[in-house]
């Protein structure tokens, strides 16, 4: 665990915020894809962009400091890095940001969250957000989840498994690495119907319309089917009270075959809830963003899988900030 040494220290803690709404502002102004086709003069950009001349120059002058740009003879043009990762349309565009963004403004409202011991954003259920936020929180998920998928997958034990039901998989990324690992398995997506919507999208986008399907439904109201081997909840139990999570946990018994496997991702915290530090953060994140959402203890986990009616438990680290809590029925 660091500790925080000296003033200088807590300044350059304090002041991190700015490095990070330069890059933000840049990628809502789109400015790395407007210096894609060659370089620029601040000027030059400002008029494609709309923005006013002088203020525009100082932010291109700093994303030239921080290394995001380069700059001679007062023209600006990208690096090779953000060129590749943050202009609109390649490949390896990092369309996610946008959902960075969104955190920007929910995480300014903490210091009355921390008062009130709620998010005080007043918004609706997810299925009811703008479609913007939706779909950069998805296109967030699924960036951060390719690398992920291969690993976590690589981790568990596939030997009896043929069907898959991924409980609020979102873009798909972590079935498509269940089918990529074994070419027979068939996954099942299960998400509310908006972002069963975009799912399709990336499933036909990824090609993966023969082994991977769609349910549309809410985790917390309706039942999740029957006959999976493995029942997969990445990134889900952290939005959800310590009684959501009991209620879902039986529902994904009740789906799972005699012998399956719940396979639970998600950051699993020490009993004083210390670290690891992603974790503790992201209990903030929570705060400010859900009614409920906390980040939760190996012993909670554990013990909501008890209840559940499964045995066997065991938890499997990894290297991708999140570990797995394993559990069988009837093994």
């Amino acid at each position: 665990m660091s500790k925080v040494n000296n003033p200088g220290e807590i300044m350059q803690m304090a002041n991190a915020f700015r490095v990070s709404r330069v890059l933000l502002t840049a990628f809502e102004l789109d400015l790395f894809t407007a210096l894609d086709k060659g370089e620029k003069t601040s000027g030059e950009t400002a008029k494609l962009l709309n923005t006013a001349p002088r203020a525009t120059d100082r932010l291109m002058n700093a994303l030239t400091a921080l290394g995001f740009l380069e700059k001679k003879d007062n023209m600006f043009s990208n690096t090779s890095v953000t060129s590749q990762f943050l202009v609109k349309g390649k490949p390896s565009y990092m369309g996610g940001l946008g959902h960075t963004v969104n955190l920007w403004d929910t995480w300014s409202t903490m210091t009355e969250a921390v008062r009130k011991g709620t998010t005080v954003l007043m918004r609706g259920p997810v299925n009811e957000r703008q479609s913007g936020w939706l779909e950069s929180f998805i296109a967030a998920m699924h960036m951060r989840g390719k690398e992920q998928a291969r690993k976590v997958v690589a981790a568990i034990d596939l030997s009896n498994v043929s069907r898959v039901l991924d409980v609020g998989g979102g873009s798909g990324i972590m079935s498509f690495g269940f089918v990529n690992a074994k070419k027979e398995l068939k996954a099942t997506i299960f998400d509310l119907p908006n972002v069963i919507s975009l799912t399709k999208k990336y499933i036909e986008v990824e090609g993966y319309t023969i082994q991977v399907d769609t349910v549309s439904g809410d985790y917390l109201k309706d039942e999740l089917g029957n006959g999976y081997d493995l029942v997969l909840l990445s990134a889900i139990i952290h939005s959800n009270s310590p009684d959501e999570n009991k209620l879902l946990f039986k529902k994904c018994v009740r789906a799972l075959n005699h012998g399956g496997q719940l396979v639970v991702l998600d950051h699993v915290m020490s009993e004083d809830r210390t670290e690891p530090l992603i974790g503790a953060l992201f209990a903030l994140n929570m705060l400010v963003g859900t009614p409920e959402g906390d980040t939760y203890t190996e012993s909670e986990i554990k013990s909501w899988m008890k209840e559940a009616g499964l045995s066997g438990i065991i938890r499997k680290s990894t290297d991708i900030g999140n570990d797995m809590m394993i559990g069988y029925l009837n093994r």
